[in-house]
């Protein structure tokens, strides 16, 4: 089994688990693998200790002009955190130079700044924090920033939105180099979903939205996401708090900061997603599930949200169904 070595840099205040997650997914694989598929390293400019933005201490293995005089790494990984804001010109040459030599490059968060300061991510689509989003596309206009993914691959650069994003990447990677099983059997280990697709939302359509601060509206939204397939006008869901049409679509969009008809939309095409990653349902019960009533509306509501079909979707990210045994 080919050997992928692994090397994370490391800066202060780097956030910890941009660090420590994707690592413990490619030295979970090495375990189950029974061998050390994924040698890792971290480094530093000068080698020493560097503080996280939690306040924990990481010592690296080596510095980074160390880690360059070696064989190149198969993946470089660059985390994110608060370090990248401001970070040391002297690491931005470092990647400048050397991060072309690995064969596959990651970042994690708002790490797709270092990269992109570097000039490594000009030309190619990206995503990154989501509060970081709007920064990385107006200092880097020639950067393609997709707000929405939890995380993007590019032929050989791969970048992922906020911390945990970076395992689903690094999953991701795992179960392209060692197969389903391999990164399966680290997931629940972890206890974590095998795969969230790269092009899931950065929030579900209750966390993109405001809480409403009155208890009737924001108990609707939470009736909404659990009925997809009801009556969901905004007649009806007026009428479920008792206000008038104009007042309720008024006061829903102050509250949240989305009219009623793009929540509900954001509702429904979340669920028809999780239905064809998760189920085998036909897209016509899905559609009728999801509140769309016919297929050929599930059709056009993912052209336009999602620039794929249905069909296309499920094929791309439909997971096998698990059977009793």
């Amino acid at each position: 089994m080919t050997k992928r070595p692994v090397l994370a840099v490391l800066f202060d205040d780097v956030q910890s688990l941009d660090v420590t997650g994707p690592v413990e997914v490619f030295a979970g694989a090495g375990r189950h693998a029974g061998r050390d598929v994924y040698p890792i390293r971290t480094a530093s400019l000068d080698g020493g200790p560097v503080r996280t933005t939690s306040g924990l201490r990481l010592l690296p293995d080596t510095t980074l002009a160390g880690a360059a005089d070696g064989e190149a790494p198969h993946t470089l990984l660059v985390p994110g955190g608060e370090g990248t804001r401001r970070p040391d010109p002297r690491l931005i040459d470092w990647l400048r130079e050397n991060a072309p030599r690995a064969e596959r490059l990651v970042s994690v968060c708002s790490g797709a700044l270092l990269l992109a300061g570097a000039g490594l991510l000009d030309g190619r689509r990206a995503t990154t924090h989501w509060a970081v989003c709007d920064h990385l596309a107006r200092c880097y206009p020639r950067v393609v920033v997709e707000a929405e993914p939890i995380f993007v691959r590019d032929g050989s650069v791969s970048t992922s939105a906020g911390v945990t994003a970076g395992i689903d990447l690094a999953l991701a990677l795992v179960e392209e180099d060692l197969g389903r099983d391999s990164a399966l059997a680290i997931a629940r280990h972890l206890v974590v979903f095998l795969r969230r697709p790269g092009n899931q939302a950065q929030f579900s359509a209750q966390l993109a939205a405001q809480t409403a601060r009155r208890e009737p509206l924001r108990d609707l939204q939470q009736w909404i996401t659990e009925h997809p397939g009801d009556d969901l006008s905004v007649e009806s869901l007026a009428a479920r708090v008792r206000l008038s049409p104009r007042h309720f679509a008024r006061a829903f969009q102050a509250e949240t900061g989305v009219t009623p008809g793009r929540y509900v939309d954001r509702v429904r095409i979340e669920h028809a997603r999780r239905l064809l990653e998760e189920t085998s349902d036909g897209v016509r019960e899905v559609a009728r599930a999801a509140g769309y009533g016919t297929s050929e509306a599930m059709r056009r509501a993912f052209a336009k949200a999602l620039g794929s079909t249905p069909g296309e979707y499920r094929r791309r990210f439909h997971a096998p169904v698990a059977t009793a045994r």
